[in-house]
């Protein structure tokens, strides 16, 4: 069963806006800038290029299909204990409780730096009030995007809303990561083999190994044998895919290799973040693919779909 491809568009010139900002290493994040950082992505208005990729790339802010990620409650500085929380509420500005399980739970929360870097894939449980929260702690100061993959059981459609959160304290820039195919993690190497299309649906297949010898004992994780995202470097549009395949068995284990089947929305670079699991603990691999070809816009005359988680 091949599980659609999820496409989300976020943050439309956040990624400049974020590098004026953090020109130099050891930078302090004051705290009366950090509300400016956030109004070009979510107060972006659209032009009709803008709109034609949005009805080509899902999850493109805070608001979609009537649904809004509130605004974000988190620790203010890095290095400091806490707990993350935010509500979704619909038009009305109602709370909303009511969401179904995609891939064994019912929200999935992405986060990660505007650099590529303290990628997370975490999931925060939900009180009878519908606040979604859990104990968090920023490991570094920055400038995060946090993204939210939902199917609210009032529509039954999956939906990705995002938001920028900052972490004061002193910053350090990552260098930007040179294009890779191949990681190391907990002593797992991970190669990946294909290429990022935007023409096509392209295979990308992911080979685990350790000590020169191929793991066979991946396990499921979240209802699959990996979970792959890309973001779009510069903007993070976002990508998650999940394996080609029948859903594992319970107590299935596979390997070496996974495959996904992608299309990247345009040209360019993507940072990808690999979950796998093995002896019940989630490893995650990260790579830097260069998509070629040219960019794919929605056929106006044709309604946008929504894509599964």
């Amino acid at each position: 069963m091949k599980v659609p491809l999820k496409l989300g568009l976020f943050g439309v010139g956040l990624a400049a806006l974020f590098t004026a900002s953090f020109a130099t290493a050891g930078a302090v994040v004051p705290s009366q800038t950090t509300a400016a950082w956030t109004q070009p992505t979510e107060e972006h208005v659209m032009d009709s290029n803008d709109t034609q990729l949005a009805a080509s790339v899902k999850g493109l802010s805070m608001e979609q299909d009537g649904f809004l990620l509130g605004e974000i409650s988190s620790p203010g500085m890095a290095d400091q204990e806490g707990t993350l929380a935010f509500t979704i509420s619909n038009a009305t500005g109602t709370p909303v409780t009511d969401f179904e399980a995609s891939h064994d739970k019912k929200l999935h929360l992405i986060i990660v730096r505007t650099d590529g870097t303290q990628f997370r894939h975490v999931h925060p449980t939900m009180d009878a009030h519908g606040v979604w929260s859990l104990p968090w702690k920023w490991n570094a100061a920055g400038s995060y995007r946090v993204y939210a993959d939902i199917v609210p059981a009032a529509t039954g459609q999956n939906i990705t809303l995002t938001r920028t959160v900052q972490a004061a304290g002193e910053f350090t820039p990552a260098t930007p990561a040179p294009v890779s195919a191949a990681d190391t993690v907990d002593g797992y190497n991970v190669d990946l083999a294909g290429t990022l299309s935007t023409s096509e649906q392209a295979m990308l297949t992911v080979s685990v190994s350790r000590d020169g010898e191929p793991v066979t004992t991946l396990q499921p994780y979240l209802g699959s044998y990996g979970h792959l995202v890309a973001l779009r470097e510069g903007d993070l549009a976002y990508l998650h895919v999940h394996p080609e395949g029948e859903a594992p068995r319970p107590g299935a284990v596979s390997g070496p290799d996974v495959t996904f089947m992608t299309e990247a929305p345009t040209p360019g670079r993507y940072l990808l973040y690999l979950d796998f699991q093995v002896d019940e603990q989630v490893h995650t691999a990260q790579f830097v693919l260069t998509a070629t070809g040219p960019a794919q816009f929605a056929d106006p005359g044709e309604p946008a779909e929504h894509s599964g988680h």
